[in-house]
């Protein structure tokens, strides 16, 4: 049974503010209604100080939209765009889409400037080493930073950073972020054994990216650097409508292969309407240790080109070389532990030029609507 948003909005007349009786549809708190094939989310926008008072109407709107025939899931989560004691503006309620048409609002996060993707169009090619790295120039430059690992699926940070331990709550459902190498990091690691496999169907995947992103108290950040998930499905998708991303990175190995995805990566930034702040060629180059030979064991200068082919601005290169991935498995990143190295200086040069991006950018980036035909 095909489900429709108007069906759920009809459902939800019946939900009213306790307050002032008016139902929950004309209220203009509601965000677009989002439906993919028989879930659906939505928001309601609330003030910070209304969380108590208006989580019996999110339990009734969840309950109204449950009832509709064909839902078997819906995910409705309260928002306060504002700081505590600021009224949530009113929103027009949005008119019925076709099943999976219906796009999530655009939400600040508090205290947090710049949110940058780090992403790759597959696996493999090095992108939360570089997030890591990224993160970790971007400090060195005096920047307050921090790292979301919205890898659900292969969560690497934890390692990477050599963090271990579960993040405390701050108050209600706010939890703490763990620190290392000055740089603040949250990832689904801390919450599940590292043998758990996450057997996660995508609304599971969306929630809990979510909840990592307004859910944590990450205080003043100048740079929130997201390790994303490698591909172009739902995580991708989701992040880039309702996250203020100030733009994306690209990291891609040399071959064809990869450059392949890399293509698909940029392209669907673009469709969101996400800058594109550059490409990075990972493992570039090889140097064998012991008599200095230099191979292109995945080819070499392909990101280069394919950055000049797409118009987007190439970051750089990043060798291959075993001290990278000795610094990974160790949780002792190069660029913290070895910061004047040749490799660390790569990244430094790559954070260097993504900082300058973004404080020369001007732009505010609206809310991008995707239409699936």
């Amino acid at each position: 049974m095909t489900v429709e948003a108007g069906r759920i909005l009809e459902a939800l007349g019946a939900v009213t503010l306790h307050a002032s009786g008016q139902p929950l549809p004309a209220s203009g708190r509601l965000s677009a209604i989002a439906v993919e094939g028989s879930r659906v989310a939505f928001s309601i926008a609330i003030d910070a100080t209304e969380a108590a008072a208006m989580e019996p109407v999110r339990r009734a709107a969840e309950e109204a939209a449950r009832s509709v025939p064909g839902v078997t899931q819906a995910l409705v989560t309260l928002t306060a765009d504002k700081p505590a004691g600021q009224a949530a503006p009113a929103r027009q309620s949005a008119p019925a889409r076709s099943a999976g048409a219906g796009a999530p609002r655009l939400q600040e996060i508090p205290g947090v400037k710049h949110v940058v993707a780090i992403a790759s169009g597959k696996g493999g090619v090095g992108k939360s080493t570089t997030a890591c790295n990224i993160a970790l120039g971007l400090a060195a430059l005096g920047l307050k930073v921090g790292v979301l690992d919205a890898d659900i699926y292969g969560p690497s940070m934890p390692k990477i950073f050599g963090l271990k331990g579960k993040p405390k709550v701050v108050s209600g459902r706010t939890i703490a972020p763990l620190e290392a190498y000055g740089v603040k990091v949250m990832s689904i690691g801390f919450m599940v054994d590292e043998e758990t496999p996450m057997i996660w169907r995508g609304p599971m995947v969306i929630s809990a990216i979510t909840q990592m992103l307004r859910e944590v108290a990450w205080g003043e950040l100048d740079v929130l650097i997201v390790d994303m998930p490698p591909g172009t499905g739902d995580a991708q998708l989701t992040m880039a409508q309702a996250t203020p991303l100030a733009g994306a990175v690209i990291v891609s190995t040399p071959q064809d292969l990869a450059l392949i995805d890399a293509r698909r990566g940029v392209a669907m930034f673009r469709r969101t309407e996400v800058p594109i702040l550059g490409i990075v060629e990972n493992m570039a180059t090889y140097i064998c240790p012991n008599c200095g030979h230099e191979e292109h064991i995945f080819g070499h200068g392909g990101a280069r080109a394919e950055a000049a082919r797409l118009d987007a601005p190439f970051l750089g290169e990043v060798p291959l070389d075993l001290r990278i991935r000795e610094s990974s498995d160790e949780g002792r990143p190069i660029t913290a532990v070895s910061p004047d190295s040749p490799h660390a200086l790569a990244y430094k040069a790559i954070a260097e030029q993504v900082w300058e991006a973004l404080a020369g950018a001007t732009f505010r980036r609206p809310a991008p609507l995707i239409v699936f035909e």
